[in-house]
């Protein structure tokens, strides 16, 4: 294992303080925490509804790299592919809000719900009003007693749920709003090789060097098929179909797609990627009216992508090209 770092067990803070210095002056560390929050007072002064996310490290630029106006207000960074404990969730919680109330995107991880959870009683109990959307974009996950798991759309909610409390919508309308764009964002991922977390020092699967493996999750789970290393063209046509069949007649219909890149696949092969899937969609009749590549969702060292498509109205599209200012976006 190479890794650019000092001690293992210091990966997390001393990445959370290279983040902040490094920011700017848009971000500030929530003291006693490993949770970032915008350093400005905007949000304050408009008093906006406060949005928080986070979970674990290894994701990154989610989700600290996604604070800051026009997105979220603050993040929790846990331990690598480890739930934030209640306590750093609920200081996250206190500082984001302005009396406006707070939302939680939480992603769908038995981890993250229950400590976002537990964080909402600390916070209802100090009087703080707070909402919860869950994102279970992974369509990889058929049945299972905990449900699809949240991936890469998980920025896509994030960008038009700040968006939607810069435009000073309530707490309700918002988590309204999270739920409709959760109901129309599906995702697919694939890895040509698995990521190394640190403290294991290995990959967590082992593919052959012509193998690739489809319906991958961001914290190294497999997917449902290994199979031979096939075109790009022919992974978009893969892809592409069974997102597709994931919607009710997606034909003419406005849509949002996004290629993320797993952490270590070059953003040449994810153009290349992109443009097979622009062919594919329009092939299919289906209107792209807002696109993005890069390294937004990340799972460390993994070679692979994952794409996210997301059915889009013209509020949506709106909030979806609505200027930002982060680090990540």
């Amino acid at each position: 294992m190479k890794k650019i770092i000092n001690q293992v067990a210091d990966i997390v803070p001393e990445m959370v303080q290279g983040l902040v210095k490094s920011s700017n002056g848009l971000l500030r560390q929530i003291p006693g925490t490993q949770a970032v929050i915008r350093n400005d007072e905007q949000f304050k002064q408009n008093k906006q509804v406060g949005i928080v996310s986070g979970g674990g490290s290894g994701h990154e630029p989610l989700h600290a790299g996604f604070v800051g106006p026009g997105m979220l207000t603050a993040a929790v960074c846990g331990e690598i592919f480890t739930s934030p404990t209640p306590d750093q969730i609920y200081e996250a919680i206190k500082a984001a809000d302005c009396g406006q109330g707070v939302l939680l995107i939480v992603k769908n991880y038995s981890g993250d719900v229950m400590n976002f959870d537990m964080a909402q009683e600390m916070a209802a109990a100090d009087g703080i009003k707070v909402a919860k959307i869950i994102v279970d974009d992974d369509i990889a996950i058929k049945d299972s007693q905990q449900g699809r798991r949240g991936v890469a759309g998980t920025v896509l909610v994030e960008k038009i749920i700040g968006a939607g409390a810069q435009q000073q919508q309530t707490l309700e309308q918002l988590q309204q709003l999270g739920q409709e764009v959760i109901a129309n964002t599906k995702t697919l991922g694939i890895a040509l090789h698995a990521a190394t977390v640190p403290a294991v020092g290995h990959p967590g699967f082992e593919l052959a060097d012509d193998e690739i493996e489809y319906g991958v999750g961001i914290h190294n789970e497999r997917g449902y098929a290994t199979q031979k290393l096939q075109s790009s063209q022919k992974l978009a046509q893969e892809l592409v179909g069974k997102i597709l069949n994931e919607y009710e007649a997606p034909t003419k219909a406005e849509f949002a797609v996004l290629v993320n890149g797993m952490g270590s696949t070059p953003l040449m092969e994810q153009y290349v990627f992109m443009n097979n899937v622009l062919e594919e969609l329009s092939k299919r009749d289906i209107k792209i009216t807002f696109s993005k590549v890069g390294n937004l969702v990340t799972s460390i060292d993994m070679t692979g992508l994952s794409l996210t498509l997301l059915k889009l109205n013209t509020c949506l599209q709106k909030y979806l090209v609505q200027d930002v200012k982060t680090l990540g976006w």
